[in-house]
C-alpha cells in the first residue's frame, strides 16, 4: 500500500515525473497517515533508492532550515501559492491539532513553557560555552524561553537600511504577534516570587509596564510578553507550517552540505539517514541560523579566501564577512538562596497550575546608554522543582543588550560532519563589561529589598569583581550578524538578504542582523522571514 502511495511514474516532454503524496518528504514512517492529496515532484538526477532511477526533488524555492525564520518565509511563501521544498536537519512532528481532544505527537519537553527544554540540540559548543540551537521543526521557537519581545525603534533604523526602518518593520512585527499568539501574563498568573519582583521593583522606583513588547517603550518593569498558549510553546511552525501543510513540501532530518552551481540553476546537496540528497531550486533561501548558514556558505566556496583554503575548498566567490560580526547578548547572573517559605509557596503553586520559571523583567538604563534608551535585562528566574538547575535557588539575571564585542564562526574542514569553530569572544569590549556592572548593582537592590530579602537566604555566587564577571559571563541565547546585511566590503547580503556576487541564494535568519536589537531575538528573527519573504514573492 505504501508503495502504491509512494509513486507513480509516468514520462512527459522527455523528463520523468513522480506523484508523490507529500507526507515522503517528511519520512516514510508517516506515509500511511497521510491525508493530503497527491502532489507532482520533480526528479532530475539518478540513484533513487526508491524507484530506482531519479533522487533529486525540485522545486522553485528550497527553504533551507525550518526554523524561525524559516517557517515564516516558507509558509508565506506557500500561502500565494509558490512552490516550496523546507528542508530541516531534525525531526518534523507533523500538525500539532491544539484542543481538547489534543493528538499531538509533539514531545513533551518541546511543548511545556515551564523551562528550556534541552532536547533536539546542534551541540555547538566551545571552551565552557555550549551554544543551545534546536534541530527540530520551529527552530529555537520550539525550545526556548517562549519570551516575546521586539526591541526598541532605535535598533531598526539604526540598522540604516532600506526596507527595515521601525515605521517599515512595525506592521511585521504586528502580524508575528498575532501569528506568534503572543501575550502578557495577567497578574492573576504570576508566581509567589514574580508577584514580589513587581512589588520590590515599583518601590524602587521602576515605572511598571503593562506590555513589554512594545518598540517606544523605556525603562520599565513588568509582567512579559510571551508566546504561550495555555501553557503550550507556542512555536513558529505551529504559526506559520501548520496551516498551509497541504501546500508544501516538508522533507525532515536532512542535513544540508553545501550549494552546487550550474548552467541550470542551484542545487541544495545533503544526507539523510546516510543517503545523499540532491534538491534543484530556482531560489535557495538559507535559514540554517547564526551557526549553520555561514557554513553551508563557506562549503559551498563562498567566504574569506583564508578560510576556505584551510578548509580545502576551492574560492566561488570572496567574501570576508561570512562567519564574522558573531555577537549575542553576554549575561551574568546574582543568585540567591531560596527560604523555607518560599520553597512552600513555590511547591503550592506548581502543584496547582503553570508555574514557568520567568515571568516578570525589567529594562535598565546604565551609565553607558550613549543614547538615553535602555540597554541592559534585569529579570529574574526562579523555579520549583528537581528539573531546573535553578532548584533551590533563584536569580536575578542581568544582560548587555547593546554589546560592541564581536567574535566569529567558521568551517576547520569540508565535512559537514565537523563542528564549526565558535567564538565569541565575549566582554572583548570593555564597554559590555560597564553594563553589566551597572546591571549588577540594580539586581542586588532588588533581591536585597525587603519584599525579596525576607523570602532569600544567602547569596551563592559572587559576582563583585571584574574579573568575577569575566569567569562567569553567559550567553542569552541571542547570537546574531554571521551574514550581515550591508553594502560594505564585510557585507555579506544586500537588504533583501541576497547574497552579493551570487546569484539565487538569499539569507533569512538572525545572521542577516548587522547589530543585534535590545530584546530576545525569536520574534525579530520571525520578522525577518516575513520581511524576506515579501521580496520573494
Amino acid at each position: 500500500m505504501v508503495a502504491d502511495r509512494r509513486q507513480q511514474v509516468i514520462s512527459a516532454g522527455g523528463e520523468r515525473q513522480i506523484l508523490w503524496a507529500r507526507q515522503l518528504a517528511i519520512g516514510a514512517q508517516q506515509l500511511d497517515r497521510c491525508r493530503a492529496p497527491f502532489q507532482k515532484v520533480l526528479f532530475v538526477a539518478d540513484g533513487c533508492k526508491y524507484c530506482g532511477a531519479m533522487s533529486a526533488l525540485a522545486a522553485e524555492f528550497v527553504v533551507v532550515g525550518a526554523g524561525s525564520s524559516g517557517c515564516a518565509v516558507a509558509g508565506r511563501l506557500a500561502e500565494v501559492g509558490r512552490d516550496v521544498l523546507l528542508v530541516e536537519a531534525g525531526p518534523d512532528y507533523g500538525a500539532y491539532d491544539y484542543g481538547p481532544c489534543d493528538t499531538s505527537n509533539w514531545p513533551a519537553e518541546l511543548l511545556s513553557a515551564r523551562m528550556l527544554a534541552l532536547t533536539h540540540d546542534w551541540g555547538y559548543a566551545a571552551d565552557r560555552w555550549t551554544f543551545e540551537r534546536a534541530r527540530v521543526m520551529g527552530g529555537c521557537s520550539s525550545h526556548n524561553g517562549a519570551i516575546a519581545a521586539v526591541g526598541h525603534r532605535v535598533d531598526y533604523d539604526n540598522w540604516n537600511l532600506p526596507g527595515w526602518s521601525t515605521a517599515e518593520v512595525a506592521p511585521l512585527f504586528d502580524l508575528v504577534i498575532e501569528r506568534m499568539r503572543v501575550r502578557a501574563y495577567d497578574e492573576s498568573e504570576a508566581g509567589p516570587f514574580h508577584r514580589r519582583c513587581l512589588l520590590a521593583a515599583a518601590e524602587l522606583g521602576w515605572p511598571i509596564a503593562s506590555d513589554l513588547c512594545d518598540l517606544d517603550a523605556g525603562a520599565s518593569f513588568g509582567l512579559e510578553t510571551v508566546n504561550v498558549v495555555d501553557g503550550t510553546r507556542w512555536n513558529a511552525s505551529f504559526a506559520y507550517v501548520d496551516p498551509v501543510r497541504d501546500r508544501l513540501r516538508i522533507l525532515d532530518r536532512v542535513i544540508t552540505d553545501r550549494l552546487e552551481f550550474g548552467t541550470t540553476g542551484t542545487r541544495v546537496v545533503g544526507e539523510r539517514a546516510g543517503e545523499r540528497v540532491v534538491i534543484e531550486a530556482g531560489t535557495v533561501v538559507l535559514s540554517a541560523g547564526v551557526y549553520g548558514t555561514p557554513g553551508i556558505l563557506e562549503r559551498s566556496g563562498i567566504g574569506d579566501p583564508a578560510v576556505l583554503r584551510a578548509a580545502g575548498i576551492d574560492v566561488r566567490h570572496a567574501s570576508p564577512g561570512v562567519g564574522v560580526n558573531l555577537h549575542d547578548h553576554p549575561l551574568v547572573e546574582a543568585h540567591r538562596v531560596v527560604g523555607p517559605q518560599l520553597q512552600a509557596w513555590l511547591d503550592e503553586a506548581a502543584a496547582s497550575g503553570f508555574l514557568p520559571e520567568e515571568q516578570t523583567l525589567g529594562k535598565f538604563v546604565s551609565s553607558e546608554s550613549v543614547d538615553g534608551v535602555y540597554d541592559t535585562h534585569v529579570f529574574p528566574v526562579c523555579a520549583s522543582d528537581q528539573t531546573s538547575l535553578l532548584h533551590g535557588r533563584v536569580a536575578v539575571v542581568v544582560s548587555c543588550l547593546t554589546p560592541r564585542s564581536r567574535g566569529s564562526v567558521h568551517i576547520t574542514s569540508a565535512d559537514h560532519n565537523v563542528a564549526p569553530a565558535i567564538d565569541h569572544r565575549y566582554l572583548a569590549d570593555g564597554h559590555d563589561l560597564a553594563v553589566l556592572r551597572d546591571g549588577l548593582v540594580t539586581a542586588q537592590q532588588l533581591l536585597n529589598h525587603p519584599q525579596l530579602a525576607s523570602i532569600l537566604g544567602d547569596a551563592t555566587t559572587d559576582v563583585t569583581s571584574d574579573e568575577a564577571i569575566r569567569s562567569t559571563v553567559k550567553h542569552y541565547y541571542h547570537p546574531v550578524g554571521t551574514c550581515a546585511m550591508g553594502s560594505g566590503p564585510m557585507a555579506v547580503c544586500d537588504a533583501d538578504g541576497r547574497v552579493h556576487g551570487v546569484a539565487g541564494v538569499v539569507v533569512a535568519d538572525a545572521s542577516l542582523m548587522p547589530q543585534v536589537p535590545r530584546a530576545n531575538t525569536n520574534l525579530p528573527a520571525v520578522m525577518i522571514g516575513e520581511r524576506i519573504a515579501r521580496t520573494l514573492i
